[in-house]
């Protein structure tokens, strides 16, 4: 046994855990794939997120209030200019449809997205559509529309939040419009994340990106989640669920109901037929990750094109016939993997970034424990 002096002994025990502390710190604010975790074969966008298709902005709205708020809204903007009056095309894919998808509908119909894309919970969507389009009528250009097409998806968030109390108001909305940029997306608990519970952890906000080689066109998909739904989770391979004692009908599932807002965006000449093939690409993504759509979750799917050239304008002449380039269904392939594998990594992120959380009549749902599942990974790679 080695002694040491008083002095050297308090030096050495301070570096110790100062250590400990950084390693900690590194973990709570690394993402998975900086932590060794893999996904896929496709490269990310620069930020791994979303916001890595150009000229897309995101907002998030959080509402922490006293012992029972637990909610929030976020909102996807897929340009910065008027989507009203150049609106972009769309598509949606139900994956399981016990939810409240707000504007569903008319994109299925027209194959075009108008307003500004909202996420909240399942008491608030009315709010929401009263927020997207009270902000949609006060743009400039604007004044004489008499109709739009809020698009507001929702996840459950009552087991951490007093939804009952829907204390989410239309002004709240707009303000995570207006808060929308471009850049890093918060993760975690936060928008419409803020009170979500993920294969019994603590879910949230979660995004990723892939960038196709410039063979494949170049072209960029990017994911954002609303994480809310349960199942066996999976992480690179590993059985998480399983190890840790969380998986369906264990307990009587210990309730693996709930839902997945899942918003794929892409700068990629794709017009809506196409878009919704890659949006159902995007529930493969979500069963990588062990999600089941279960019967009581509401699992969404909404996909749309920034690219330029096929934005669609409010005011057409009569007669007067559009044109459009877009890609071949040969060319999608490329694209249908990279919603894939953005997607999977998206709801990871969700886990990794969200903290614990106490709630409504002192409700507590854990972070995923990252450490011990990294170890995991790193045993089986």
């Amino acid at each position: 046994m080695v002694f040491y002096p008083a002095d050297a002994s308090r030096r050495l025990f301070l570096f110790c855990f100062l250590t400990l502390i950084t390693l900690g710190i590194g973990i709570a604010q690394s993402r998975p794939r900086e932590l060794g975790v893999p996904f896929g074969v496709l490269p990310t966008g620069p930020l791994n997120a979303i916001t890595d298709v150009a000229g897309l902005k995101v907002g998030h709205f959080t509402k922490i209030e006293g012992e029972n708020i637990r909610t929030g809204v976020t909102a996807i903007l897929p340009h910065g200019g008027n989507l009203f009056q150049e609106k972009v095309p769309g598509a949606i894919f139900v994956g399981n449809g016990f939810g409240k998808l707000a504007g569903v509908t008319q994109v299925q119909e027209l194959g075009t997205i108008e307003s500004p894309i909202i996420l909240t919970n399942t008491l608030s969507v009315a709010a929401g559509i009263e927020g997207a389009a009270r902000y949609s009528l006060s743009q400039p250009g604007n004044e004489s529309v008499q109709s739009v097409n809020a698009l507001v998806g929702e996840t459950n968030d009552g087991y951490l939040n007093d939804i009952r109390g829907m204390h989410i108001s239309p002004a709240e909305v707009i303000q995570a419009i207006a808060s929308a940029k471009l850049g890093a997306v918060a993760e975690g608990n936060v928008g419409a994340g803020t009170g979500t519970v993920c294969f019994g952890w603590k879910g949230g906000i979660g995004t990723s990106s892939r960038k196709l080689p410039e063979a494949l066109g170049g072209y960029t998909v990017g994911v954002l989640v609303q994480t809310n739904f349960g199942g066996n989770l999976q992480i690179a391979g590993v059985p998480v669920g399983e190890k840790l004692g969380k998986y369906p009908f264990k307990d009587a599932l210990e309730k693996s109901d709930g839902s997945c807002m899942i918003v794929v965006a892409t700068d990629a000449p794709v017009l809506e037929r196409n878009l919704e093939r890659m949006a159902q690409r995007a529930m493969m993504g979500l069963a990588k990750t062990g999600g089941i759509a279960s019967n009581g979750s509401g699992d969404y799917v909404i996909a749309f094109s920034t690219h330029e050239k096929l934005r669609i304008p409010y005011s057409n002449p009569s007669q007067k016939l559009l044109t459009a380039e877009y890609l071949a269904n040969d060319d999608m392939t490329a694209l249908f993997l990279a919603v894939i594998e953005a997607t999977e990594e998206a709801i990871v992120n969700s886990l990794f970034a969200a903290e614990s959380l106490t709630g409504k009549d002192g409700h507590r749902i854990e972070a995923l424990p990252k450490e011990q599942v990294l170890e995991w990974i790193k045993d089986n790679n």
